[in-house]
């Protein structure tokens, strides 16, 4: 049986105003905490004048990793709204990111709620969403003359290519639906000197 997920297929952007105060929101498609990092930092270097930065993502099919961080509103103001807006969309690998310029007014907590909330559930009424079915991460070692031989293999197992070395000993990292995953280890399991083995996260 086939596990499956939803996530958005599309980076967007959304524009809330309240008051003067100025929300501008993004979404992300993402894998990993590292993808959310550095996606935070580039929308930081585009808005290095915005009062917040606030933040939210879900990873993973267990769905157990994520954060919220409201950077420096009041607590519970802004990440968790973000993140429940996620959540309300039964999203995983998603982040969302709200830049927040300062009008001069305060909202308040409950204002300031319904900004972050309203900011990113715009956003995401631009995405794409789609259901994708969840993958093992794998790496392969094998000899560079078996390159060919390898990829025809991984086309046929639906392997999605996330990192590759090419030496004289070559690497891959790949994920491999879980759907094929025994297929795959039968198929690798018959090219010789090569080195096929899970990756735990």
């Amino acid at each position: 049986m086939a596990f499956t997920y939803q996530t958005i297929a599309n980076e967007t952007t959304s524009e809330f105003k309240d008051r003067g105060s100025k929300f501008i929101g993004y979404t992300f498609p993402v894998e990993t905490v590292e993808e959310c990092k550095a996606k935070l930092k580039q929308i930081k270097e585009m808005h290095p004048k915005a009062t917040h930065h606030c933040f939210a993502y879900r990873l993973g099919t267990d769905k157990n990793n994520y954060r919220a961080s409201d950077d420096g509103e009041p607590s519970g103001s802004a990440g968790k709204p973000i993140l429940g807006v996620i959540d309300g969309a039964a999203l995983t690998n998603t982040l969302a990111i709200v830049v927040r310029y300062y009008g001069g007014t305060m909202l308040g907590v409950p204002g300031l709620i319904n900004a972050y909330k309203s900011t990113i559930k715009l956003a995401l009424e631009l995405s794409q969403i789609v259901v994708k079915e969840e993958t093992q991460l794998f790496e392969l070692e094998f000899d560079y003359h078996l390159t060919s031989v390898v990829n025809q293999a991984l086309i046929k197992v639906d392997a999605i290519h996330y990192k590759t070395d090419n030496l004289l000993f070559c690497k891959k990292e790949v994920q491999i639906p879980l759907s094929k995953v025994a297929m795959a280890m039968d198929v690798f399991q018959k090219i010789h000197n090569l080195v096929f083995r899970k990756i735990f996260a």
